[in-house]
């Protein structure tokens, strides 16, 4: 474990002897922890990752199949956009509870970003919603087989322990890049500028707004609680940032920066405006589960197109969730001496079975998430917090609105933070062996600079298995590594495999 992560801990990770049954099934004393830091992990992971609840019916409830309804089947986006919540929302909270109890890790599940784009864009454009959602159950479902016969498994424990560690210092980078552009500190340029220079710092090379300075203050906030050793530091700097972002909308009224559709106020809270809702309860609509069509995309596609589909889908989910594990497992110290996490096999299976429930559910792939960092970060070591993350979810289904508070620049802060501590493991990659270094340098850059943590792995496997082949060391290479580097050479090549085949 990091020595950064032992700064917001009120002790140090000694194992001690079980209290009672529930102390020991969770392992909560045997790794050092306390039924306290289990609860602040879980809040502080639920507080990063809540916006999904609001961000995910935005894309999924928001896109149009081919036949010109929305998710569900209706006609109006504000019907969909509600139905995804309540969804979004059902599934997280039951996948993070079963990861806790079964999987027994501080990890938390929810859609994964960037496969629903994928769904809502690629796959229900093509097809209806039911069929797009239908190829997202049978992926969940291979992965599951690909579990249950060990082979996710054995890919996990043939990763070089130094790739790993590459993987959690990519994961840092990625996670703080994230918390830098939610929060509108870091932003794209827009294409009428005429530059080749791809990002900048807020607008126009200035911080501008008001949500941005609450952002700079809350990170601020945040990293001097963490220097100063002060329990519960993510947690509160979350909860002091939403409180003055609350005050900032009261008294300026920065608004959203989306005031009307084709509209955008730079100035404005990137997704929710923190402000005290005029109701704290709705009940949830959840009929969007059971709505999908395992294999009504082959005859609406091709069996071709829709084999391609699964595969990009599968590729992603399967490394996205690995090096999401090794990256959090490793920052909790919870991997053993050869780099392997025990018992990954009971992660990986729940893993596996989110992405069938999300694509069952109408909510698309569900996987596990990197601000579960943020929990590790806090003190959570065991599945107890996922309990706790998970809880929340489910009760965020009827509390939506309370969920809304909490800005992204409010949450923000704690990724950046938490993206330093992950940062901090690459000490233990030994550079001077470039056949190991370039591979590690390529997983760690490539993840924020292609906003996708299965690129920056695929980039690592591929030019490990090349350079240790050219060096005429290619016994070093692990038997599945040379399968799974063929496979990323496919997955990088999709487009033009599609083009070749005739797949549109």
């Amino acid at each position: 474990m990091s020595s950064a992560a032992t700064t917001i801990s009120e002790e140090r990770d000694v194992p001690r002897p079980p209290k009672n049954r529930f102390d020991r099934y969770f392992k909560i004393s045997e790794r050092g922890s306390t039924i306290q830091r289990e609860i602040r992990g879980g809040l502080a992971t639920f507080f990063t990752m809540a916006y999904i609840v609001v961000l995910n019916p935005l894309i999924v409830g928001t896109a149009k199949d081919v036949t010109g309804a929305y998710v569900g089947g209706v006609n109006d986006p504000g019907v969909s956009i509600g139905l995804v919540a309540a969804a979004t929302a059902l599934v997280a909270g039951v996948m993070t509870i079963l990861m806790g109890v079964v999987g027994r890790y501080p990890f938390a599940v929810a859609t994964g970003l960037g496969l629903n784009a994928f769904v809502a864009v690629t796959l229900a454009s093509g097809m209806t919603w039911a069929d797009a959602m239908g190829l997202v159950v049978l992926e969940g479902l291979i992965i599951t087989v690909l579990v249950l016969t060990g082979f996710r498994t054995a890919v996990f424990r043939a990763i070089p322990a130094q790739l790993k560690t590459a993987i959690s210092v990519g994961i840092g980078l990625f996670i703080a890049l994230i918390g830098f552009v939610d929060a509108g500190f870091v932003r794209r340029i827009p294409d009428e500028a005429n530059t080749t220079v791809p990002l900048q710092l807020g607008v126009g090379g200035n911080l501008q707004g008001w949500p941005v300075l609450v952002f700079v203050l809350g990170l601020l906030f945040t990293a001097i609680l963490v220097a100063r050793r002060v329990k519960g530091a993510i947690l509160l700097g979350i909860a002091g940032t939403t409180v003055l972002a609350i005050a900032v909308e009261a008294v300026f009224h920065p608004g959203p920066s989306v005031p009307k559709p084709g509209e955008f106020n730079p100035k404005g809270w990137s997704l929710v405006v923190p402000q005290v809702p005029e109701k704290l309860f709705e009940l949830p609509d959840l009929s969007l589960l059971g709505q999908f069509s395992l294999l009504g995309s082959f005859s609406r596609v091709g069996a071709v197109a829709a084999v391609l589909f699964v595969f990009t889908l599968m590729l992603a989910d399967f490394f996205d969730t690995m090096g999401t594990v090794v990256g959090v497992g490793a920052e909790a110290g919870l991997l053993d001496k050869e780099g392997q996490l025990p018992g990954v096999e009971r992660v990986l299976l729940v893993d596996s079975l989110a992405a069938a429930a999300g694509g069952a559910a109408s909510t698309s792939s569900n996987t596990t998430y990197i601000e579960s960092a943020a929990g590790v970060g806090e003190g959570a070591r065991t599945g107890f917090a996922s309990v706790v993350t998970g809880g929340l979810f489910l009760l965020a289904m009827f509390f939506t609105p309370l969920v809304q508070v909490v800005p992204f620049e409010a949450a923000t802060p704690a990724l950046v933070v938490v993206g330093f501590l992950m940062i901090t493991q690459i000490r233990n990659i030994d550079f001077t062996d470039y056949a190991i270094a370039i591979p590690a340098f390529l997983t760690m850059v490539v993840m924020p600079f292609t906003y996708s943590i299965t690129n920056g792995i695929g980039a690592g496997f591929v030019s490990y298995a090349a350079i240790k082949l050219a060096q005429r060391r290619a016994r070093e290479v692990h038997p599945l590594l040379w399968v799974v580097a063929a496979l990323f050479v496919v997955y990088f090549a999709i487009a033009p495999i599609e083009e070749l085949l005739g797949v549109k």
